[in-house]
């Protein structure tokens, strides 16, 4: 999942079982209909990220300590295959990697989806190799609290994200569902390690993965249209189509000479052909509603009423508990790098009020102040 702006890179910016499975009906012209959730479902973004060092285990566990509804595990491939959770495979920023000097060589520069990157990447390395490194905080003395965590966890795969969150479901008497996204998927392919038929194989193998509530994201669409005739036969697994900027294109249709963009996405049309494969509907906040001049909240683009009329659930990533990542009428006078819980609540109730079914945070506690205190609209 990208950062709380739109952009290719960086940073701008009760329990889930089997009722969240893909509920159906048909409406008068034929259009699948999905079953809103009772109340909006809370996606820990790579975990409790504004708290500890994403995508480990201690970010999966503090965000269901905290009440999460759905964990978010990126996943990327490592040089043997396997799936790991990291939110790119770039390693630099968020691992220890460059203290290690038998991997200095390995640093280089790659271009992944049409953008120029130097550093270390996952498919580099096995999964023993990964093993010998460690998480640290990607946004540093941002977040002291999970900075002080650094060094203190390991980069892990799928099943041992699936077998820990079994573990936690078994210990509180309540399913915990899984919210993977698939990353960079042209990518991976491209260089021999694609990612859906492993996802898939361990999918399948899991016992827990098999009956709690999986929620799959892509901001590719040829990805997640191959999956929809592959998850036919399980009614637990839901299809996320991630949003990014509207004047962008997915790069999967980029490389393919179809470049229509994700403005063109959200159209009438375009949500009603994107309601034929996917579930769920996500863009970013400042898609739903914008930013004004002074950088306060504007006016509703109306995106969550239009894609509910076709039939869609919608989500919006990523709420932050910063002063820097909030609208300007929700942020505080203590500086742009403290944390602020009210003004977080207020801005995450202001966006439920547009009828959201669903939403990421970085800080699942605050998240589920804001549902506690929201009123659920039509």
């Amino acid at each position: 999942m990208r950062g709380a702006n739109i952009t290719r890179r960086g940073v701008i910016g009760a329990g889930v079982g089997l009722a969240l499975a893909p509920a159906l009906a048909f409406a008068a012209e034929g259009e699948v209909m999905r079953k809103r959730p009772a109340k909006p479902l809370l996606m820990a973004h790579r975990g409790a990220s504004a708290l500890r060092p994403e995508h480990t285990l201690g970010a999966y566990a503090k965000a269901i300590a905290d009440g999460a509804d759905f964990i978010e595990p990126d996943l990327v491939a490592t040089k043997d295959a396997v799936l790991v959770a990291r939110h790119e495979n770039d390693i630099s920023g968020t691992t220890d990697v460059a203290a290690h000097p038998e991997f200095a060589a390995r640093r280089t520069t790659k271009t992944v989806d049409g953008a120029p990157i130097t550093g270390w990447f996952t498919e580099d390395f096995t999964l023993a190799e990964l093993k010998t490194l460690r998480a640290r905080e990607r946004l540093g003395g941002v977040r002291p609290e999970s900075q002080s965590y650094d060094g203190m966890f390991q980069i892990v795969t799928l099943e041992e994200v699936a077998d820990f969150v079994a573990a936690e479901a078994a210990a509180r008497g309540r399913t915990i569902g899984l919210i993977p996204e698939l990353k960079h998927s042209t990518y991976f392919a491209g260089i021999g390690l694609p990612l859906e038929a492993r996802f898939l194989g361990i999918l399948k193998a899991s016992a827990y993965l098999r009956r709690a509530s999986v929620i799959v994201q892509s901001f590719e669409v040829a990805n997640l249209k191959a999956l929809r005739p592959q998850i036919a036969g399980m009614p637990n697994v839901q299809l996320m189509q991630l949003i990014g900027d509207p004047k962008e294109a997915a790069f999967d249709g980029v490389a393919a000479g179809n470049p229509q963009t994700y403005g063109q996405m959200m159209t009438p049309t375009g949500l009603a052909a994107m309601a034929r494969y996917a579930d769920w509907i996500a863009p970013a906040t400042r898609v739903v509603i914008p930013l004004d001049a002074e950088g306060k909240l504007g006016r509703s683009t109306g995106l969550v009423a239009a894609a509910h009329k076709a039939g869609l659930l919608v989500g919006t990533w990523t709420f932050r508990p910063e002063n820097r990542f909030l609208a300007a009428d929700y942020r505080s006078a203590a500086g742009e790098d403290a944390r602020n819980p009210a003004g977080s609540v207020a801005e995450i109730r202001r966006y439920l009020a547009e009828g959201l079914d669903g939403f990421f945070t970085d800080d699942p506690a605050l998240g589920r102040q804001a549902i506690a205190a929201a009123a659920r609209p039509s």
